[in-house]
């Protein structure tokens, strides 16, 4: 009995070394991407984990810190929700509503002063990095006079994801 359970133990050692270590290329010699599924549990440490991001690059540049705010967060979410109705990423509502009027819907009682959205399979992390390299986008990250942030998210079944944060004051 003892040889059997060895013998079970080294064939399932040996399958797990066949595995493929590398993952699997794209014809432009890149890895192929793969599809960031968003579990519940990984729903609620999002925003968190882009405001800790967030305040770590702001704090880099010598930026006060910006807070959660949940207006925002449910302005930012709605509009995430529409661009992917509408199919493709932009600042307007399909009802012609601006990041401003998204603001006042939800009950920001502050001022709206910035918008970044985006359309990717790409994780919320990734999708920050991707702002931080464009001067327009790192520009909403990095305003000094942001102090308040909203982060929101729908993913379609096929795994695609419409990213929108929205910062005020």
């Amino acid at each position: 009995m003892k040889s059997v359970k060895v013998l079970l133990l080294l064939g399932a050692m040996t399958l797990a070394a066949c595995q493929p270590t590398e993952p699997a290329l794209g014809p432009d010699g890149k890895p192929l991407p793969q599809v960031y599924k968003i579990t519940s549990k990984e729903a609620g440490l999002i925003p968190l984990r882009v405001q800790e991001s967030m305040n770590s690059l702001r704090a880099v540049r010598g930026t006060a810190p910006v807070v959660l705010n949940p207006q925002l967060n449910a302005a930012a979410q709605a509009h995430a929700q529409d661009m992917a109705a509408q199919n493709r990423a932009w600042h307007w509502g399909s009802d012609g509503s601006s990041m401003l009027d998204r603001g006042r819907r939800a009950g920001y009682p502050g001022q709206v002063i910035g918008e970044n959205i985006s359309e990717t399979y790409e994780t919320e992390i990734e999708t920050l990095s991707a702002w931080m390299a464009v001067v327009d986008t790192r520009d909403v990250i990095l305003n000094p006079a942001a102090t308040q942030m909203g982060f929101g998210w729908y993913q379609e079944p096929s795994g695609k994801i419409w990213w929108t944060m929205v910062t005020g004051n």
